[in-house]
């Protein structure tokens, strides 16, 4: 029995390397065949990593994480705790995307950005740079969030529209259009 210390303070526990990239996986996490992960990828806990997903580079899917559909997490990326990335999302850099968020569609969450909480990035979003979106926050559309932005409680951006700088988006504010805030 093979066994490999993911750095998460359990020590060893049982592993292998998947047949798709050779990346190691806990015996307890679940990644299918058709997945790819990437020598230096990490897939531990109870996570769950399906379809024709793609985990490389220094990216690690633990917890009870989903990350399925044709998505990317790749990078210095941590996806956690019972987060889901599905359809075409990509998630890169270092970006960290946790608790019971979901990044759903063709969105992109890369650079620093956090997303946590229950909020969802979805459609063709992107949060980058150091932004943050969390609590019930949604940014969905075309939208983009960046530079050091937060986005919060039950906000919405959507449309074409742009977060950015220091801007403070919260409680039910909704910010839609093409409108720019920074």
């Amino acid at each position: 029995m093979e066994t490999f210390d993911f750095k998460d303070g359990n020590g060893p526990v049982s592993a292998h390397k998947h047949v798709n990239g050779e990346g190691w996986v806990a015996n307890t996490a679940n990644v299918s065949e058709t997945a790819f992960v990437g020598p230096n990828a990490r897939v531990f806990g109870k996570a769950w990593v399906s379809g024709n997903a793609w985990v490389s580079d220094n990216a690690s899917v633990f917890g009870k994480a989903w990350v399925f559909n044709n998505t990317r997490v790749f990078g210095n990326t941590r996806v956690f705790d019972n987060a889901v990335v599905s359809g075409s999302a990509q998630v890169s850099g270092y970006a960290r995307v946790f608790n019971n968020t979901r990044v759903s569609g063709n969105a992109e969450v890369s650079g620093n950005a956090q997303v946590s909480g229950n909020a969802w990035v979805s459609g063709n979003a992107w949060v980058f740079d150091n932004a943050w979106v969390f609590g019930y926050a949604r940014v969905f559309g075309d939208a983009r969030v960046f530079g050091d932005a937060e986005v919060s409680d039950n906000a919405r951006v959507s449309g074409y529209a742009r977060v950015s700088g220091n801007a403070l988006v919260s409680d039910d504010t909704d910010v839609s259009g093409n409108t720019q805030l920074s």
